[in-house]
């Protein structure tokens, strides 16, 4: 079954500890042979969304791999080194298949693929250990507002449907 993150903007205290935590629990720390200031592989990135004409960010979206239905990385692997979990869906790399050609990484739109030192592909893997435990990824048990989420692929979709279907109701309300 095909799993996905969902992230509610609204409930995102910007407190940045769903990219904290991933970093901790797949040990991804900056190196010190890497650029002053470089906070190295990151799995889970809090992007901030800035507008000219405001003088402050618009708000804060923490993005990860999106784990795609049809994953373009996947695709074009030419070591079949990309593979999809048949139990939660999360697009996998196996690294010791991967040749860092670096494919994957141009036919990913969301940037998702990074490269470890020695070169091969390295990216969010959902914290498949934790989900085969029965636990949630890092990310969502650190978050919290509540705003990230993994929910089987229909579920994201009914959550969006019944949020907007609550907001309709509230301005019928209004009327």
């Amino acid at each position: 079954m095909q799993h996905a993150f969902h992230f509610n903007v609204k409930r995102c205290a910007q407190c940045f500890a769903c990219e904290v935590a991933c970093k901790s629990v797949h040990d991804l720390r900056p190196n010190v042979q890497e650029e002053p200031g470089s906070a190295g592989p990151r799995f889970r990135q809090v992007i901030t969304l800035e507008s000219s004409d405001a003088p402050t960010p618009i708000q804060y979206v923490s993005m990860s791999c999106m784990h795609c239905g049809d994953a373009a990385c996947m695709s074009v692997c030419p070591a079949n080194a990309i593979h999809r979990d048949a139990e939660f869906g999360a697009v996998l790399v196996d690294r010791n298949k991967c040749l860092g050609c670096r494919y994957c990484s141009w036919a990913c739109e969301f940037g998702a693929p990074q490269f470890d030192r020695d070169g091969l592909m390295m990216k969010c893997d959902m914290c498949i250990d934790r989900l085969r435990e029965g636990k949630q990824p890092a990310c969502v048990q650190t978050c919290c507002g509540g705003a990230i989420t993994l929910e089987p692929v229909e579920g994201a979709e009914n959550a969006v449907r019944e949020m907007a279907a609550k907001r309709m109701s509230a301005a019928k309300r209004l009327l």
